[in-house]
């Protein structure tokens, strides 16, 4: 089936996929943009875990301070290389999770970090698997794989640190 380059453009804005990437989904598709965007996300799930075990030695620490000054966050989000670390895509996912550990304040990064017998929801206490605060049908694992799969590279929550008065 051919597909327009309308098709191909909208689906890009969406995904923040390849021009090929899209137009291939929407061919195996047959042009439904819902289901296009389903297999890119499938892709990028399976490019991910095809990357987890890559070297992750560049990326930022950033800061989030909540407005008041009350709670304040720092993430370091790491990736492959520093091209993609300068990326305002890369900053704005750093700014994002910073923000999501100042609202949530979660204990762990994963499951995989939750000591035998701990207390608590893991879905509440683990970043990975906290819905994402601009989007709650999305986690933030899922977000950090859309990440993944639009720069090619291994991205990683290294560590955070939450800080609020009084506490």
């Amino acid at each position: 089936m051919a597909v327009s380059t309308e098709a191909v453009k909208e689906l890009r804005q969406r995904t923040g996929a390849g021009v090929m990437e899209c137009k291939r989904a929407l061919e195996e598709a047959n042009g439904d943009m819902e289901r296009a965007a389903e297999i890119l996300r499938q892709r990028g799930l399976a490019l991910a875990e095809a990357r987890a075990n890559r070297s992750t030695t560049q990326g930022l620490v950033e800061c989030y301070i909540h407005a008041g000054g009350r709670i304040g966050a720092m993430v370091e989000l790491n990736c492959e290389t520093d091209f993609v670390a300068r990326t305002d895509a890369f900053k704005a996912l750093a700014h994002d999770l910073a923000m999501q550990v100042a609202a949530t304040g979660p204990f762990f990064i994963s499951p995989d970090e939750l000591p035998p017998g701990a207390e608590g929801d893991p879905n509440e206490t683990c970043l990975l698997l906290q819905p994402y605060i601009r989007d709650p049908s999305r986690t933030i694992q899922e977000l950090i794989s859309e990440a993944i799969a639009q720069t090619k590279e291994n991205i990683q929550v290294r560590r955070f640190a939450r800080f609020e008065l009084g506490q």
